[in-house]
């Protein structure tokens, strides 16, 4: 699959989502960019936004299986990963695949788990396999986490992501409510339908989606804007409101992201364009403000505004 091409079956995927979605376009462009650059997607959101309609809806119109878990405080790890079952016949224990074993899954309200079984996610969504008895058993490919976490949610009965949990996932956005339009939008559709919930239809096959996948290591990157990557991750790192900046592997996933991101808008290269539209969504989530920084209500969104404000861009051309 050549560049070209990837940008037309982004376009493709993206409107057929829309046709069950009401979404800001560049949220969905976001979440797609998590897919292709093989990532995972963190939503935090207010119920009733669309978060499980717009997961179920990009799996299907990628061809990939699709599995929902919900996260309550009683959840255990063995109830994702799945476990041994003795089978009478064979008087063998075998083992019995958890919902985990799905290309997309969708993690409904993330922090309602105890911390042991949000750890449950960490191999799974790090190395594509699950451990269970000292074997190893590999997850379909390819493998796509989108968790959901609920803002308005009261800090009684629920857990935060560790730091560690957080940087495992390529990204971090918002659907968001959508405009007084979109509204009325959702409105109508709901008219001129039987079924309460839409729904899409399927416009790749799993072999297609993993073929996409290989796209974005073929979209060149200046050394110029290389350096620009640097030097905006490093700042993080020096800014007063900052406890903890942004690592070594999150620059590297800054890096990935905007190839993934170019390569949606049917480019071979990346712009710094590129690189300030993904900065927020790929950044934010990773910084730990000091205690100030959040008594002053400072927001680590404003902590990768103002470094993309100093940082000079660089002036790129590719021949």
């Amino acid at each position: 699959m050549d560049v070209t091409e990837a940008g037309d079956r982004a376009t493709a995927v993206l409107n057929e989502v829309s046709n069950a979605v009401v979404v800001d376009e560049e949220v969905l462009r976001m979440i797609l960019t998590g897919v292709v650059s093989r990532g995972h997607v963190l939503l935090e959101d207010v119920p009733g936004t669309g978060k499980t309609l717009t997961a179920r809806s990009f799996a299907t119109t990628l061809g990939l299986s699709f599995n929902r878990i919900q996260f309550t405080p009683d959840l255990l790890p063995t109830d994702i990963t799945g476990t041994y079952v003795f089978n009478e016949k064979t008087r063998e224990f075998e083992f019995s695949s958890g919902p985990i074993f799905a290309n997309v899954i969708l993690a409904d309200e993330i922090n309602r788990a105890s911390p042991k079984t949000q750890a449950a996610l960490l191999e799974a969504m790090e190395e594509g396999q699950v451990t269970m008895e000292g074997e190893t058993h590999d997850l379909p490919e390819p493998f796509f986490v989108i968790a959901t976490q609920n803002p308005v949610e009261s800090g009684e009965g629920t857990f935060p992501l560790p730091e560690a949990q957080k940087d495992r996932f390529l990204v971090k956005t918002s659907l968001g409510y959508p405009p007084k339009s979109g509204e009325r939008e959702l409105l109508d559709r709901r008219d001129a339908r039987d079924d309460q919930t839409p729904s899409a239809e399927q416009v790749l096959t799993t072999a297609a989606v993993r073929e996409w996948q290989q796209v974005p290591e073929r979209i060149t990157v200046h050394d110029d804007l290389k350096d620009y990557i640097v030097e905006v991750v490093r700042e993080t790192r020096m800014d007063p409101r900052v406890e903890v900046g942004i690592s070594p592997r999150g620059c590297q996933r800054l890096f990935e992201v905007a190839r993934g991101y170019a390569s949606l808008q049917g480019r071979t290269y990346v712009t710094p364009d590129d690189v300030k539209a993904v900065a927020d969504p790929v950044l934010a989530h990773r910084i730990v403000l000091t205690p100030d920084a959040t008594i002053d209500q400072t927001t680590s969104s404003d902590v990768v505004d103002d470094v993309l404000d100093e940082v000079p861009v660089p002036s790129v051309g590719y021949e």
